[in-house]
C-alpha cells in the first residue's frame, strides 16, 4: 500500500499535465522578422532556413539604378535548428553580416551563429499561465581574416575573443485570439570589441505582433529600440522595424517582409542598424522555413 500511494500520485500529476489546455502557435515560426518568438520546435524536429535581405529599395543606393535593390545582397543567412525536447530548440546558423557604424566602419563579417532557446512557460486556456515565457542566448563568432593594417577597424581582433558578441533576451508572448499575438523583448547585447568610444553592452526593447488575416495569410510586425546615448537618430542609428506577411503552404512557412535592417541576427542588427525607412532605405527580404522529422 506504501508503494501503491506515491505511485499513484505520481501517475496523477502525469495526467493533469497532459491535460492542461496549451495554447498553441502564439507564432507560426520560430522568428518574427527580425526578432526571435516564443516557438520552439516540437521535439525530433529539424528546420532548415535560408533567409535573405536585399539592398535599399530607394534612397541615394536603391531605384531603378539596382532594380530597386534586388540586385544587391545586404545579408544571406542559411543554417538549421533541432528540437532537442518540446520545449528546447538549439539552431546553427551561417550569416554574411551586414551591419555598418554611421562614418561607414564596417560590423563583424562571415558569421558563425549558434542558437539556443528555452521555453519556460506556456499559455494555458484553463486558468494557468497567461502568457507564453521564453529566453534566447546567441552567440556569434566571425571568422573573417585577420585585418592587421587597420587597428581601428573591428576586424582587426586584438586577441581570438574580441572575434565573439553575444545576445540575450526574454521573451513574453500572449495569443489574445486566433487572429492576433503580441510579445515584448527585453534583451541585451555584448560586443567584445567595439570602435573608439563605442559602448560593449547594449540593452534593448523589442515587440511583435501576429495578425492573422485568412486560413494562409497573416501580417507580422516587429521592431527594436536599443537604449544607448550613442545609438540615437541625431548619431545616424535607427530602431530596427520590420513588416512581413506570412504564407503557410503546409509543408513550410514562405515569408516575404521589408526592413531597415541590413543584418539578420540580433548581434549585427541591434548594434548596427544605421539606415532610415524615411529615407528609402529599407529592403526587400524573405525566408523559407522546412521542416524535417528525424
Amino acid at each position: 500500500m506504501k508503494k501503491i500511494l506515491p505511485l499513484t500520485f505520481a501517475l496523477l500529476l502525469v495526467f493533469s499535465a497532459q491535460a492542461q489546455d496549451y495554447v498553441l502557435q502564439t507564432f507560426k515560426d520560430r522568428r518574427v522578422i527580425n526578432t526571435q518568438s516564443v516557438e520552439t520546435l516540437p521535439k525530433r524536429k529539424l528546420d532548415v532556413r535560408i533567409s535573405h535581405r536585399f539592398g535599399d529599395v530607394a534612397g541615394d543606393n536603391g531605384g531603378f539604378q539596382t532594380l530597386f535593390g534586388l540586385e544587391n545582397a545586404a545579408d544571406v543567412l542559411i543554417g538549421a535548428e533541432y528540437g532537442f525536447t518540446d520545449n528546447l530548440t538549439v539552431g546553427l546558423f551561417r550569416a554574411k553580416g551586414a551591419g555598418f557604424m554611421p562614418e561607414g566602419n564596417a560590423g563583424l563579417r562571415q558569421l558563425m551563429n549558434g542558437v539556443l532557446k528555452y521555453r519556460i512557460v506556456q499559455q494555458t486556456n484553463d486558468g494557468g499561465s497567461p502568457v507564453t515565457v521564453a529566453v534566447v542566448g546567441l552567440a556569434t563568432m566571425s571568422t573573417a581574416p585577420r585585418v592587421k593594417d587597420s587597428p581601428e577597424a573591428i576586424s582587426s581582433f586584438p586577441k581570438f575573443a574580441h572575434r565573439f558578441a553575444y545576445n540575450a533576451q526574454l521573451l513574453v508572448a500572449r495569443k489574445f485570439s486566433d487572429g492576433f499575438s503580441l510579445q515584448i523583448i527585453p534583451g541585451y547585447t555584448h560586443r567584445a570589441l567595439t570602435p573608439f568610444g563605442d559602448e560593449n553592452g547594449i540593452f534593448s526593447l523589442g515587440a511583435a505582433t501576429r495578425v492573422q488575416l485568412s486560413k494562409v495569410f497573416a501580417f507580422v510586425a516587429d521592431a527594436t529600440v536599443p537604449f544607448s546615448e550613442r545609438r540615437r537618430p541625431e548619431n545616424g542609428f535607427y530602431p530596427a522595424i520590420g513588416l512581413g506577411l506570412e504564407i503557410d503552404t503546409g509543408g513550410h512557412v514562405f515569408q516575404v517582409n521589408f526592413t531597415n535592417a541590413t543584418g539578420i541576427m540580433e548581434t549585427d542588427y541591434i548594434p548596427y542598424t544605421t539606415t532610415n525607412w524615411l529615407d528609402g532605405q529599407f529592403r526587400l527580404g524573405f525566408t523559407i522555413s522546412r521542416l524535417f522529422n528525424l
